[in-house]
């Protein structure tokens, strides 16, 4: 395969996360709780993942009951938590200011990776840090009166999805020096179906989860928004550097942004357009150079969300 279609895939895999606002609003104005809406994508991109590995190779469905607190930490305390935080941040403010403060996650793993791996805080990863707390005050309307400012809660749900999605890249560090990057991702959305669906209430929603309407929303947010990403995601990482992938990846929140505006009648102003710029760079930044070690641990990789 060649690179510009490697970085083709990529890109659509990014796009096709960056759609996930279209269904979670649509099941939202159904009556859906952000609760519900998270163990819906889990299962349904479980199913999807099962069936998948099965077909591919289904050796890779082995892993050691003793590795399963892996899959508690990137499934359970990651993967539920930030899908979480990521929908009521939809819900309390907007698509886009959501998927911005999604980005902040680079930012947290160096944070993390400073105190729990003692890795040095570079100038490089100082200033994407810098450039990510101002790009953030502006997307968050400090200095600005824009009606698309948000609220404290809003604010602290945002940042939780960068967090919690952060937290994958320190307990996915640990998992994928035993397995397959397939293995994690399966087994991290199976472990949260099994954590969340049993307490969502979704068992007294069958008869709205019938409906057809329901039905195509539920398989666009756990087929097309979720396992077909993924597909071309990793399919363009086998042809292209990760760094450079994450750096394709930014298209994401700017997809998002796009969706919000043109479907939901979204708008931000000015200076909040300057601040999402602003993360987005930082992601960038905070990238590892083409120059370094590729066998290195990568910093954000939207391959498992």
């Amino acid at each position: 395969m060649e690179s510009k279609s490697a970085w083709l895939l990529i890109a659509i895999g990014a796009s096709l996360w960056g759609v996930i606002g279209i269904f979670v609003t649509y099941l939202y104005e159904i009556g859906f709780t952000p609760l519900e809406v998270v163990a819906m994508r889990v299962l349904t991109a479980s199913i999807f993942l099962v069936l998948y590995v099965f077909i591919k190779n289904r050796h890779l469905f082995k892993i050691k009951v003793r590795d399963s607190g892996y899959f508690i930490g990137t499934g359970i305390i990651s993967i539920v938590l930030f899908n979480w935080c990521l929908f009521s941040s939809m819900k309390e403010s907007s698509i886009s200011i959501a998927f911005i403060l999604l980005y902040t996650a680079p930012a947290f793993v160096t944070i993390l990776s400073r105190i729990l791996f003692k890795e040095s805080l570079t100038a490089r990863k100082v200033t994407a840090l810098m450039i990510t707390l101002i790009g953030c005050s502006l997307v968050i309307g400090v200095f600005s009166g824009s009606t698309a400012s948000i609220s404290l809660y809003g604010l602290i749900v945002g940042l939780g999805s960068g967090f919690f999605y952060a937290l994958y890249s320190i307990f996915g560090k640990a998992a994928l020096s035993k397995y397959d990057s397939l293995t994690v991702t399966v087994y991290t959305f199976l472990f949260a179906s099994f954590a969340i669906v049993p307490f969502s209430g979704l068992g007294s929603r069958v008869s709205t989860l019938t409906d057809l309407k329901v039905i195509g929303l539920v398989i666009g947010l756990g087929f097309l928004s979720t396992m077909l990403p993924f597909i071309f995601y990793t399919k363009g990482l086998q042809y292209v550097e990760s760094s450079r992938a994450s750096i394709i990846a930014t298209i994401e929140p700017v997809v998002a942004s796009v969706i919000g505006f043109f479907i939901f009648n979204e708008t931000l102003s000015t200076w909040q357009y300057i601040g999402m710029i602003m993360v987005i760079s930082s992601v960038i930044i905070v990238q590892e150079s083409k120059n370094q070690k590729t066998n290195r641990p990568q910093q954000y990789n939207r391959a498992e969300a």
